[in-house]
């Protein structure tokens, strides 16, 4: 069964009249939605990344901030929207600034929870780049809370994964936090 025959069953079953003018073509609209939203799950990291990793001798970190991500939570499938933070120490090589945000959107574009999704793009850099330290903090709302159960429109949820220096060593840590607000 397609996913354009699933999203044509979901609509008669809620009580909808699937041949109605404006609903006519929603079920393949949708089912092309969900595959653009879910489209990280067609990608990899090398080729993402696409051997946009140089030599340097820059040692110093490197934070690449506010970066958008949507994503779709796994536990209603409905949307969470906000923005990433990546900070890295490199140590010879350092990564192409728009592969950042082509990690986070390949990671985001999964069903996800948002501390699962900070841990990948942070364990993905630090694999990558081969760096001594790397933090990820994740900023996001999520229409599970805001459009249904506790309807809370005005929350957000913050992660943060640290690793190597920038968990080891608190004065890394706190440079990335002070140069992320």
């Amino acid at each position: 069964m397609s996913i354009e025959s699933n999203y044509r069953e979901i609509i008669a079953t809620i009580g909808e009249d699937i041949n109605r003018d404006g609903l006519v073509d929603t079920p393949k609209r949708t089912a092309k939605a969900m595959e653009f939203l879910t489209q990280g799950y067609q990608q990899n990291i090398n080729d993402v990344v696409n051997g946009a990793l140089f030599t340097s001798d820059a040692d110093e970190m490197v934070v690449v901030k506010n970066i958008e991500l949507y994503s779709m939570c796994e536990h209603h499938m409905l949307p969470f929207i906000g923005k990433c933070h990546i900070a890295y120490i490199p140590s010879g090589k350092v990564l192409g600034l728009s592969k950042f945000a082509r990690i986070v959107d390949m990671y985001a574009r999964r069903l996800q929870i948002q501390e699962n999704l900070a841990r990948e793009i942070a364990l993905s850099i630090q694999e990558i780049t081969g760096s001594i330290g790397v933090g990820v903090i994740i900023e996001a709302q999520h229409l599970c809370m805001m459009m249904r159960g506790v309807e809370k429109q005005n929350s957000s949820m913050t992660t943060s994964v640290m690793l190597g220096e920038m968990r080891e060593n608190s004065a890394a840590r706190q440079e990335m936090l002070s140069l992320v607000k």
